[in-house]
């Protein structure tokens, strides 16, 4: 397998190098439903009422996992530190600039802690992306010999 073949950056044979496109469509989606729920003055109730800030890291934690997943093309083996890193900072500051959107919309504030428990949900899921590249690695290297 050479660095080149596709098959290894978890895309079909043949294609090229902007073949991922469509994983960064799904990551745009999700942006934009995040900004829908911060346009809203209020939200209805989740199932068991979880605090705020879970539902901050949770939604977060998502969209580390679908930036990470659209970066490494599908191949967790490819993520590394830097793509937690970049993942975690990218995170943080489209929080930021939501918790910015939010201080506009009527019923809704800007507040630190959400933007903490972003970045925290965020890197939790970046993370747990690299410690599975790392057991996948480990996983192929085996079956390799």
């Amino acid at each position: 397998m050479t660095v080149a073949d596709p098959a290894r950056y978890g895309e079909a044979a043949g294609s090229t190098r902007s073949a991922g496109w469509w994983r960064w469509l799904i990551v745009s989606a999700y942006l934009a439903f995040i900004f829908f729920l911060s346009a809203q003055s209020t939200l209805p109730a989740l199932p068991g009422e979880p605090s705020d800030k879970l539902e901050h890291a949770t939604a977060y934690s998502v969209l580390g996992a679908l930036v990470v997943w659209a970066a490494v093309r599908g191949d967790w083996r490819r993520v590394t530190w830097r793509t937690v890193v970049g993942v975690t900072v990218f995170c943080v500051l489209y929080g930021w600039s939501d918790e910015i959107h939010q201080r506009f919309v009527p019923g809704r504030h800007y507040d630190l802690r959400d933007l903490l428990a972003d970045g925290t949900g965020a890197f939790l899921a970046a993370a747990a992306s690299w410690a599975w590249g790392i057991i996948a690695r480990g996983r192929r290297q085996t079956h390799d010999m």
